[in-house]
């Protein structure tokens, strides 16, 4: 499923390409007067049961961006994800467009190199993208200006990119329905995650917010666009909050949310650079599950 937001004159066009098996949102951003884009979010299709992979998922941003004959100027990712593998490496690969994260990817993957005794099998300098942004950084898509806020307290890596009027906060921010995102993944913490959210609502009011996850309460269809007025306004983990009431409410939902299901597959793949496992002697790839490394998780259902 896509969606297309409006197009205006020096305002990006975004796509939105929903992923369900994952509640996971894919962007394309473009620049309406060079055709030049940004993929932000990329999903590498994965079966955990059967242990198979896809380049389904990012096959139809390709479809997406071959059918509007734009050119891809980079591939974003906003943070290593938990919940799915990235297909950062697959696009790279296929498109020859630089690949991008925030530069304190590093911290987590020294943090996940140790949870699953790597040694030297994986590089913790963060060599596996193209650039490594650091806050207050800017890039370009076609003519407009992109620039990087750094949003730690989901994960100790997470950035928002800023691109004209629209920013991608990954999973700092859900629907307003939704509330915000947990902060009890390794190097994660809720007073940086409620400083983060602060930067991110200091934008101007009409700015358009572009989340990383849909979970559609009460069955409705998935959404990803907000404005920062209507969070302000609706989002009830920020709405007469103060600091201390959030991560009070956040600590305490944390402490109750199982883990996600792919967080111990899809790390590995994602400190990557979004690449698998380099194939053994055999010529198969194997995943690495460390067990009881993440102490006091909840147990799922």
């Amino acid at each position: 499923m896509s969606q297309v937001s409006r197009i205006s004159q020096g305002i990006p066009v975004v796509a939105g390409f929903f992923e369900p098996r994952t509640f996971s949102i894919q962007y394309v951003v473009s620049d309406p007067e060079t055709a030049r884009c940004a993929i932000i979010d990329p999903v590498l299709d994965f079966e955990e049961k059967s242990g198979a992979t896809s380049t389904h998922s990012a096959d139809a941003l390709l479809d997406y961006i071959s059918r509007e004959g734009l050119e891809v100027e980079w591939i974003l990712d906003t943070h290593p994800h938990a919940d799915h593998f990235s297909a950062a490496g697959y696009l790279r690969d296929t498109l020859g467009a630089p690949t991008g994260i925030g530069a304190h990817v590093t911290d987590v993957q020294r943090l996940w190199q140790t949870l699953y005794n790597l040694g030297d099998a994986v590089s913790t300098d963060g060599s596996q993208w193209d650039r490594l942004f650091a806050a207050g950084d800017t890039f370009r898509v076609g003519n407009l200006e992109g620039r990087v806020l750094f949003s730690p307290g989901h994960t100790l890596a997470s950035v928002t990119y800023v691109i004209g009027d629209a920013a991608f906060v990954h999973d700092t921010l859900f629907m307003p329905d939704f509330g915000t995102a947990r902060a009890d993944f390794p190097g994660g913490d809720a007073g940086r995650l409620w400083d983060s959210m602060q930067e991110i609502l200091a934008l101007p009011d009409s700015t358009r917010l572009f989340t990383g996850h849909d979970y559609m309460p009460d069955g409705r269809e998935p959404l990803w666009e907000s404005t920062v007025a209507e969070q302000k306004a609706s989002n009830p983990h920020i709405a007469g909050m103060s600091r201390a009431d959030y991560i009070r409410m956040r600590d305490r939902r944390d402490a109750d949310l199982p883990m996600p299901k792919l967080i111990l597959h899809s790390l590995q793949v994602n400190i990557r650079g979004g690449r698998l496992p380099e194939p053994e002697g055999n010529g198969r790839r194997y995943l690495k599950l460390p067990l009881d490394a993440l102490e006091g998780a909840s147990w799922g259902e």
